[in-house]
């Protein structure tokens, strides 16, 4: 067995520069890489042992794949099943009773302020309470006397109407004091509670602090399910619908989430197409904030081919693959419309090519390495 084997892909310039082991070897012609010019110039220059000796790999571009987008975007609870939390009147907050990220369910309370209004509040629902009954008693007395042929019936129907009123009047102070948080307890307190649940993912007071009315203490998000929002080109926008499959991407995490919606017309601050994929999250693996990226296809692209990115090198700004030829390999320039999953989907090749794959990169080296000589004679 010949004893010059390679148990390591070894660098190309250095293979190249090998001198031959033994006497068999010291027969064969010296082999060499060289980066020529003229109508050659771009070429590589390797045999076929050179090429299996550098571990320079051999593909084929694929046909009909999809165009891949791949765009930068952020995870975001779902506006859905997000809600602020304020209370309707202001005061002090004089109890806190959940902190950041902590689960809570529909209707806990979330802290505790104590307001004047709400003792004001509270004071009308009970003298409109006061004022039901009376009039209750008012008119079951009416409704006697008109039987007994004491009194007479508009005494009756007046006594009917106050007893609406005060009705009307009661329903209203105690829709009041629903809206606005206040319930069993302290005369001049009101509870502030979590209308869905879901977890604390925002907190803005702390204890003794004054609150005005409407201010938000509070934001609760259903953090099940996460909001990723996209923004993309007129172009790209008439290629995708609402529905598709999209990979979301951090590291090495993957995911798949589902567009829900693409809007029907451009953003007037950017021009670009705002659109919404939602993914699921249960197990609790994305956080709101987080920066991910997201993969979706846009369709079959025409004289597209599918090629790895380990293919595509650049070379003066320009992306190239290398195409092999009898004499070793010849740079080709090409345009990459995507990337993503390890493939570059690109335009510029006729599909019959074999072009390096692993490996490629010593090619690149190889061919820098021949300009500078080339430069410096």
């Amino acid at each position: 067995m010949n004893n010059c084997l390679y148990r390591a892909v070894l660098p190309l310039a250095l293979v190249l520069g090998l001198a031959a082991c033994g006497e068999a070897a010291s027969e064969r012609p010296e082999a060499k890489a060289t980066q020529s010019h003229g109508d050659e110039e771009g070429t590589v220059h390797l045999t076929p042992q050179q090429i299996a000796a550098a571990g320079i790999g051999i593909i084929r571009p694929q046909a009909g794949v999809d165009g891949l987008l791949t765009l930068p975007a952020t995870i975001e609870s779902d506006p859905q099943a997000t809600q602020a939390v304020s209370a309707a009147i202001g005061g002090r907050i004089v109890a806190l009773n959940y902190n950041l990220g902590q689960p809570v369910g529909r209707g806990a309370v979330l802290a505790v302020i104590e307001s004047r209004d709400a003792a004001g509040l509270r004071a009308e629902a009970e003298a409109a309470k006061a004022r039901a009954a009376l009039a209750r008693s008012e008119l079951a007395r009416e409704e006697r006397l008109f039987e007994q042929k004491v009194s007479p019936e508009r005494d009756l129907i007046a006594a009917r109407t106050t007893m609406a009123e005060a009705n009307i009047a009661l329903r209203l102070t105690q829709q009041q004091l629903a809206a606005a948080g206040v319930s069993g307890g302290a005369l001049n307190r009101i509870g502030v509670v979590a209308p869905i649940g879901g977890q604390v993912t925002a907190r803005n007071v702390v204890l003794g602090q004054t609150v005005a009315p409407d201010a938000e203490l509070f934001r609760v998000a259903d953090l099940r399910k996460v909001a990723i929002n996209l923004a993309l080109s007129a172009e790209n926008a008439g290629k995708i619908r609402a529905g598709m499959s999209v990979e979301v991407r951090a590291g090495d995490r993957r995911a798949t989430a589902r567009l829900s919606f693409v809007s029907p017309v451009l953003d007037a601050s950017t021009g670009l197409v705002p659109a919404v994929a939602l993914l699921d999250n249960r197990g609790g693996s994305w956080r709101p904030g987080e920066a991910v990226t997201v993969a979706l296809s846009s369709g079959k692209a025409d004289g597209a081919f599918g090629v790895a990115e380990s293919a595509i090198q650049t070379i003066e700004g320009q992306s190239i693959v290398f195409v092999r030829t009898d004499e070793g390999f010849r740079m080709v320039p090409v345009t990459v419309i995507s990337r993503g999953g390890g493939v570059a989907t690109v335009t510029g090749l006729t599909g019959t090519e074999a072009i390096a794959g692993e490996g490629s990169f010593t090619l690149k080296a190889e061919l820098g390495k021949g300009e500078a000589e080339h430069g410096g004679h």
